[in-house]
């Protein structure tokens, strides 16, 4: 695949060989794809044991063996990429492999995700112009550890088209929006695209900067007021296409962007969500209970003052009855001391609030009824609702590439680097392993499509639409073999099935070549 997409030509081109090394960086790259991809056990710094078991001739040329993979070569190119631009090389290969492959680019989807990382990281790279390694909010939960957080940009098919790596202090808001910029100078895009980000993204100055003309679907966050009253709005519902959904559609003003917002609900939602009511209920009515206790604690100057302090408390809580508050009074000494006072005792009058815990039944079925509901919204009037949902929904492609990243069957993110030059420059290489396996995952699939034929999956069943970790597998069968007669060597390939051979058919003569004999030749 990597042949196919001419990722090293692109690569020669940009990082051309300078010194007298055996391997062109080109060469270098695609070892760390191989590396990244192989179902290895094997992490960074195990890098020229991987290839002790390959056949290194039949992947980069006569004569290179295991020990010219070694670490020093796999760091000079590291440095020479990020000397180069992480991006830059990244958009480069993606805008030469847009000119032969027609992927499609109408849907944008833009995450971030974190990475956690191991070490100190002081961070003394004398001119900070790299990724800062620190701590952040880390969305694997590891706050123990420092990171860095990629943003990335995907296709309908998850193949992502962008990626840059950021410090990991930095923000989702500020990030999701550069991102979105960048994609919209680097690319070359020629279908109306939607750019589709969640709940992060949505913010009056993120709207205002993009404008009117640059269309988006988003989540908007259930704090906003509009998005909080909709949600529990009495409205009319209208049957979508899509069976299980239904929606009310209405056109909204929100930080002077003109925009569609469309109340969805989903029965397949609202069952789940049912499940989890009685439990979640529980644990927001434990939260009120100690909220309570420190409320009832307080003291107040004057009983106006314990109502106000009442009433919004039970703002925060509009699913319990404000109808049994009481405001109670005492006498206290005015010095602080405690006791009781005595007959000469300066004394002040305070007041506190106390009240049951009881729920409301009527809001409670009002929630009930409800559930199942989200808001989406575009800036896109003519946009129909059921569209809106499918394209969000394909948000879960930028969700899916993060998984893979982190997938410990490939661990394409095994960061063992102290520079964070070259962990700006590796990552680059993670996306560049997922924009392959992609790519190899979306072609193959059009191929069995278009020729009427499949493959068969785990179960013996036969589809159209196998992964390509799956089809990693069945490729794990063949192997090379040699054989040495006299002076002469001869290599050949074993077990090449009938299912193996059909893929690599259908995948087309760059694939096939590195599966079957090659010319005798004396050794």
């Amino acid at each position: 695949m990597i042949d196919e997409l001419g990722i090293s030509a692109v690569i020669d081109e940009a990082l051309p060989k300078t010194r007298d090394h055996i391997l062109p960086h080109s060469k270098v790259v695609t070892a760390m794809l191989l590396n990244g991809l192989g179902f290895n056990e094997r992490r960074l710094y195990f890098f020229s044991r991987f290839f002790t078991n390959l056949s290194t001739e039949q992947l980069f040329g006569p004569g290179v063996t295991p020990e010219h993979l070694n670490d020093d070569v796999l760091l000079r190119t590291l440095d020479r990429i990020y000397d180069y631009g992480t991006t830059d090389l990244f958009n480069r290969i993606v805008m030469n492999v847009m000119k032969k492959f027609q992927f499609g680019t109408h849907l944008l989807h833009a995450d971030t995700t974190s990475f956690s990382v191991h070490g100190d990281y002081d961070n003394e790279d004398e001119d900070f112009q790299t990724i800062q390694i620190t701590y952040g909010h880390n969305k694997d939960l590891r706050w123990d550890l420092k990171q860095f957080v990629l943003s990335m940009v995907t296709n309908q098919h998850g193949i992502p088209l962008f990626t840059q790596p950021y410090s990991g202090n930095e923000s989702d808001k500020k990030i999701l929006l550069e991102t979105i910029q960048k994609v919209k100078q680097n690319l070359n895009l020629e279908d109306k695209a939607y750019y589709v980000a969640d709940s992060a993204f949505y913010t009056g100055p993120n709207l205002q900067t993009l404008g009117q003309h640059t269309f988006w679907i988003s989540h908007p966050p259930a704090t906003i007021d509009e998005v909080k009253t909709l949600l529990v709005a009495d409205v009319p519902m209208v049957h979508g296409g899509e069976e299980g959904y239904s929606f009310h559609e209405r056109l909204v003003n929100y930080a002077g962007i003109e925009q569609k917002w469309v109340l969805v609900h989903s029965e397949k939602r609202r069952a789940a969500s049912e499940k989890k009511y009685p439990k979640n209920l529980d644990k927001r009515l434990e939260k009120a209970r100690k909220s309570l206790k420190k409320l009832r604690s307080k003291e107040f100057a004057c009983e106006p003052d314990a109502q106000m302090a009442a009433r919004l408390w039970f703002d925060d809580y509009p699913y319990l009855s404000a109808d049994k508050i009481q405001i109670l009074s005492r006498t206290k000494k005015n010095n602080g001391k405690k006791g009781r006072p005595g007959k000469d005792d300066s004394v002040v009058t305070v007041f506190s609030v106390d009240s049951p815990i009881e729920i409301i039944p009527e809001v409670i079925e009002r929630e009930i009824a409800r559930l199942g509901r989200f808001v989406l919204t575009t800036n896109d009037l003519d946009l129909d609702a059921d569209s809106i949902l499918k394209y969000y929904k394909g948000q879960q492609s930028v969700e899916r590439g993060f998984r893979f990243l982190k997938d410990k069957s490939f661990r394409v993110a095994e960061v063992f680097l102290k520079k964070e030059s070259r962990i700006e420059a590796l990552s680059m290489i993670m996306v560049l392993c997922l924009f392959v396996y992609a790519i190899a995952e979306w072609y193959l699939r059009s191929r069995l499509k278009e020729t009427g034929t499949t493959v068969n999956n785990q179960l013996k069943k036969p589809i159209q639409n196998p992964t390509m970790k799956w089809i990693f597998t069945l490729f794990m069968r063949p192997a090379e073999v040699t054989v040495a007669l006299n002076s002469h060597i001869q290599r050949f390939i074993v077990n090449l099935d009938e299912e193996v051979t059909h893929i690599l058919e259908l995948m087309g003569p760059s694939f096939e070549k590195y599966y079957f004999v090659r010319p005798t030749r004396e050794m």
